[in-house]
């Protein structure tokens, strides 16, 4: 097996890489950087395009996949999850000096990028979104649609031949969960216990209760645990529940119970923790594709599967300030108009006037979240004035402006480096985040390896 710190392993690739920046390379200061994964890589080669009419086929771009495929190969048995890459011109002929960065346990992977991600700068510390629980609803009680006689009757003259769970496994089922299922989840599973097995053809169950039924050893709470949320995103969100939502805007819920999914990875749940405007048993959709929220489907078993209303239920929401304001030319215009007491997240983003002073935001109670653009900031000293600071993204510039001032606040749980991804090298975005770590306390990322040798 090739192994992941041999430079033969590279070969191939960086004879790629050579020929297709060599004048990149030869200039001052020039390099090249990518990251590989075996779910992904993200390498700055020319991609060959299939001839007009005819699909892309890996063959179209073999060289490529085969030199990829080496380091995904030795990844594997490495046992890495990805490795990020430098590489610069050496001074021998066709020369090389390929650099391997190992972020360590203090740093969240970047996506697509050989640059740092998420600097973790508290241990196990969490995006607020994450940490959020549901708000309790002491009027919240079952839709008048929800009828268990009404859902076992029908279940059973549309699905005669189904096999239910018995109640031995209903009770185990419970056990794991720490908690008895809502009755009309219950009710289904004793009519249909959902294992694949039972079926010749899994559409009959599927077009009958509308989602494809987790087998009940399947069945899982979807706290907010259950979602993956990296830090660059959770932390430009917020949870926000109005008093007219019907389902609460979090990550995850101890009260979202899954039993199906629609086919295309979103997974359906029974509701325990609705909004105001919702109704306990409720049937919601939470999307793989998103972070946070989820969006109701049904106002209880009943309705979905007896009345097959699947549709959910328009809702009038009232005009507010809002929670995650992004000041720029297309948007916001002014800091003065972000403001207000409830604001969590500030993104300053693409500005073509005077910079901004961040003095309209000063001493706001929730400001958790600041993310500001090149040049954006009039004075980036002034951040030191934003004491709720948990998570803050700036350009290298902006950071050494903080650094060199000792004006980085002491509150935050993590941070990034905004880079342009192809210009800016990763080995002088490493260097700046080891001196934001150290502030902190926190390991540096773990080293690099420097392999040298010819591309050819």
């Amino acid at each position: 097996m090739p192994s992941l710190h041999d430079f033969t392993t590279w070969q191939p690739l960086l004879r790629l890489l050579h020929a297709a920046h060599a004048e990149t390379l030869t200039a001052p200061g020039g390099h090249v950087a990518g990251q590989i994964s075996p779910r992904a890589w993200s390498v700055p080669l020319p991609y060959r395009r299939p001839q007009p009419g005819r699909a892309a086929q890996v063959s179209d771009n073999q060289e490529q996949f085969d030199a990829v495929g080496r380091i995904i190969e030795a990844l594997e048995e490495d046992g890495s999850d990805s490795v990020s890459f430098v590489v610069e011109a050496s001074s021998a002929p066709g020369g090389v000096r390929l650099h391997l960065i190992d972020l360590g346990s203090s740093v969240e992977p970047g996506i697509a990028t050989a640059h740092p991600g998420t600097l973790l700068l508290a241990d196990g510390a969490l995006p607020e979104p994450v940490r959020r629980l549901p708000e309790p609803v002491p009027g919240a009680v079952p839709a008048p649609s929800a009828d268990v006689e009404l859902l076992q009757r029908t279940l059973r003259q549309r699905l005669p031949d189904a096999a239910g769970a018995s109640e031995e496994e209903i009770a185990a089922v419970e056990a794991r969960l720490g908690m008895p299922l809502p009755a009309e989840l219950k009710a289904l599973y004793q009519v249909v216990r959902g294992r694949y097995e039972d079926w010749d053809d899994y559409r009959e169950p599927y077009d009958t209760i509308g989602c494809e039924l987790l087998p009940l050893d399947e069945v899982y709470v979807a706290d907010a645990t259950s979602r993956h949320v990296p830090w660059r995103f959770g932390a430009m969100k917020a949870v926000e529940t109005g008093p007219e939502d019907v389902v609460q805007g979090l990550v995850g819920s101890p009260g979202w119970i899954v039993f199906g999914d629609n086919g295309g990875g979103d997974r359906i749940a029974v509701d325990l923790t609705p909004g105001p405007g919702g109704h306990v048993g409720q049937v919601i959709i939470i999307s793989h594709e998103e972070y946070i929220g989820a969006e109701l489907v049904a106002d209880s078993l009943t309705d979905m599967v007896v009345r097959r209303h699947c549709g959910g239920r328009p809702v009038q929401r009232t005009e507010r300030p809002p929670l995650v304001a992004h000041v720029n030319h297309a948007s916001i215009p002014s800091i003065e108009a972000a403001a207000h007491p409830g604001l969590e997240v500030l993104s300053i983003g693409v500005w073509e006037k005077e910079p901004l002073s961040l003095a309209p935001v000063f001493g706001l109670p929730r400001l958790r979240t600041l993310s500001a653009c090149p040049g954006t900031l009039a004075d980036p000293c002034e951040i030191a004035r934003l004491t709720h600071l948990e998570y803050l993204e700036l350009p290298s510039a902006e950071w050494r402006v903080l650094l060199d001032a000792g004006a980085v606040p002491t509150g935050l749980l993590a941070a990034d480096i905004k880079t342009h991804s192809q210009r800016d090298n990763p080995l002088r975005t490493v260097a700046l985040a080891n001196e934001i770590l150290a502030l902190y306390g926190r390991p540096p990322i773990a080293g690099i390896t420097v392999l040298e040798g010819t591309a050819s």
